[in-house]
């Protein structure tokens, strides 16, 4: 839980900002002040142990001095041990607002800046964090910032006859699963996998995908069905379902490993965003799914990132 210690606002962009006795927040962000507007960064905190940290004499830097809207004191949650360790797509709740994080950190204006000057340096590159306004109302000093992390929901569907009726093993889910796990840690994304082995069934297949969009389940991936054969009917279930293909991505793949293997560009793989879920069709062996994979990671941050509306770079 985070204490607000102050509501700060300013009238300029790249200035210092003004503790108030209340701030109301809107879809744009911090009523009254320069940086709201529709964008990701409407609202910036910042912690009082940035303060703290840097022994400011508070008098010269009182609370909004790094144009933070929202100065806050205390630990989020056990895993998270002071506001700038949150990530983006944490959430923070205080009555009918509701704030998302969306950026961490940001680029200084540098030493022409009046905060650079005033300060000598700033802390808001490294302990800034950024959020738009999900929905709105009035925050003060002394309310409580409710701190509710993101994790990252991923489905994985293993498209099998044999793998369906315990004929043998299903392995490429599996790999899968640790694949997918192991980047979501890398990135220090907390993560909770769904596993499901299906048959060929077109009407299953169908039903599962669109519960997962419903549901905004943040990745799907299916392994297996996308050769040629009549059973084959992952790509032409999915296919229907995307507002947004990204062809390019399979493409690519498909052409570096048919240089070696043609059999590879026989792969009827998609990649695509249907409602707020990123949906890759992926072949069904232990390999394919690692090469597959290698791949969409390079890029899977900043598609994940693009799905959720956000101009990270």
């Amino acid at each position: 839980m985070l204490t607000i210690r102050s509501v700060n606002i300013s009238k300029k962009t790249g200035t210092v900002k003004t503790a108030v006795p209340s701030i109301e927040l809107d879809a744009c962000g911090v009523k009254t002040d320069a940086h709201s507007g529709s964008w990701h960064r409407q609202v910036s905190l910042l912690g009082e142990e940035a303060y703290d940290t840097m022994q400011l004499d508070p008098k010269e830097f009182p609370f909004g001095s790094f144009a933070e809207n929202i100065t806050t004191t205390g630990t989020p949650a056990t895993d998270v041990p002071d506001l700038k360790h949150c990530r983006i797509g944490d959430r923070f709740r205080c009555g009918d607002v509701l704030l998302e994080v969306t950026q961490i950190g940001k680029k200084c204006h540098g030493p022409g800046c009046p905060i650079h000057i005033k300060a000598g340096h700033c802390v808001m590159p490294k302990e800034g964090i950024f959020a738009r306004v999900l929905s709105g109302g009035t925050l003060q000093a002394g309310d409580k910032l409710e701190y509710e992390s993101k994790t990252y929901q991923i489905h994985i569907i293993t498209l099998s006859n044999r793998a369906y009726e315990g004929i043998y093993e299903d392995r490429s889910g599996p790999e899968l699963e640790r694949l997918v796990t192991s980047f979501c840690e890398q990135h220090q994304w907390p993560v909770a996998v769904t596993r499901t082995v299906l048959p060929d069934d077109p009407k299953r297949l169908e039903k599962l995908l669109k519960e997962a969009i419903t549901n905004e389940v943040d990745m799907v991936f299916t392994t297996g069905g996308t050769g040629l054969g009549p059973s084959d009917i992952t790509a032409g279930v999915v296919k229907p379902l995307l507002d947004r293909e990204i062809p390019g991505l399979m493409e690519y793949i498909r052409i570096t490993y048919g240089k070696d293997n043609p059999k590879a560009l026989l792969s009827h793989s998609l990649a695509g965003v249907a409602g707020k879920t990123l949906i890759f069709t992926l072949p069904g062996s232990v390999r394919a799914v690692g090469e597959y994979f290698s791949e969409i990671s390079r890029s899977l941050t900043h598609m994940v990132y693009m799905v959720m509306e956000l101009d990270v770079h």
